[in-house]
């Protein structure tokens, strides 16, 4: 979180504890009055209501022009009952004059310090899908992230000498059933199979959704290719009861085909070379 964002943070936290402590004061300031001026602290709390409304919806400006109307309404009523009516009002009621108009700008602080923090996370989700940090449905790092972590996890092995494999997981005779189902089942897979993958993974293995167009999933890990061959068995059996209990793909033929290659240094010298290499073994994956 940068400094803006900490600072949209916090100032919402404050409104919103200000907001709090007006709306105790008007609890108490109606309790104490409630005996003799029940109906009129009905009516202004109604009053109350709107003007905080009115300046969530219509902005500050307008809040303030009418919360100071209210103001000068009650100041009026005061002047016309203690010269005309000859009645005594109570300072008491002097929390109408004060309290409405703090709790509409500490309302509105609140409510505009969330927006500012909503765009601002709503700008660097969209920065990290522009960037092909992340994919959008699924929000599984992509081919950027890939190539990216896979020079962190070669480098890991060559210094600890530890095994780093790669699992690419692509859908059996996909082009050819594509016309076939539609966006929305198609997204739908695409979570389906990307939930599958995660769930049947270890907490440090690392899933990647490489391609939408013909759906391609890739996994890192710290583990031979006996060990990923043991997680793609796992992958397969889980999809498939995955796939029998979603209404919506249920009635898809659908299966997964897994490919696996292991780091081998003498012969791949990028990280595009370990991943063409599990595609390749993806063709032999019968």
């Amino acid at each position: 979180m940068n400094k803006k964002e900490t600072r949209a943070s916090w100032w919402t936290d404050l409104y919103l504890i200000f907001f709090l402590f007006w709306m105790a004061i008007l609890a108490l300031g109606m309790a104490a009055t409630h005996t003799n001026y029940l109906m009129v602290n009905a009516i202004f709390l109604g009053v109350t209501v709107c003007l905080i409304l009115f300046t969530y919806f219509w902005g500050l400006v307008t809040g303030l022009l009418l919360n100071l109307g209210f103001v000068f309404a009650q100041i009026l009523i005061v002047i016309y009952a203690t010269q005309v009516d000859n009645r005594i009002i109570p300072w008491a009621l002097a929390y109408w004059l004060f309290v409405p108009l703090l709790l509409s700008m500490s309302f509105y602080g609140v409510t505009d310090y969330t927006r500012q923090l909503q765009t601002q996370n709503a700008k660097l989700r969209s920065d990290l899908i522009e960037r092909g940090a992340f994919d959008e449905d699924t929000n599984l790092r992509t081919t950027v992230s890939y190539i990216e972590d896979t020079a962190v996890f070669t480098e890991t092995n060559r210094r600890f000498d530890l095994p780093v494999t790669t699992m690419i997981v692509r859908i059996r005779y996909f082009s050819e059933m594509r016309n076939m189902v539609s966006d929305g089942q198609l997204r739908e897979l695409l979570k389906l199979v990307s939930g599958t993958i995660k769930k049947a993974m270890r907490t440090n293995d690392i899933t990647y959704l490489l391609d939408r167009q013909n759906p391609t999933w890739a996994v890192l890990l710290f583990t031979n290719a006996d060990g990923a061959s043991i997680a793609a068995g796992r992958i397969k059996t889980n999809f498939a009861k995955d796939l029998a209990a979603n209404e919506a793909l249920a009635n898809l033929d659908i299966r997964l085909v897994v490919g696996v290659a292991s780091w081998d240094p003498d012969k791949m010298k990028t990280p595009y070379d370990l991943m063409n290499a599990g595609i390749k073994e993806t063709e032999y994956d019968v």
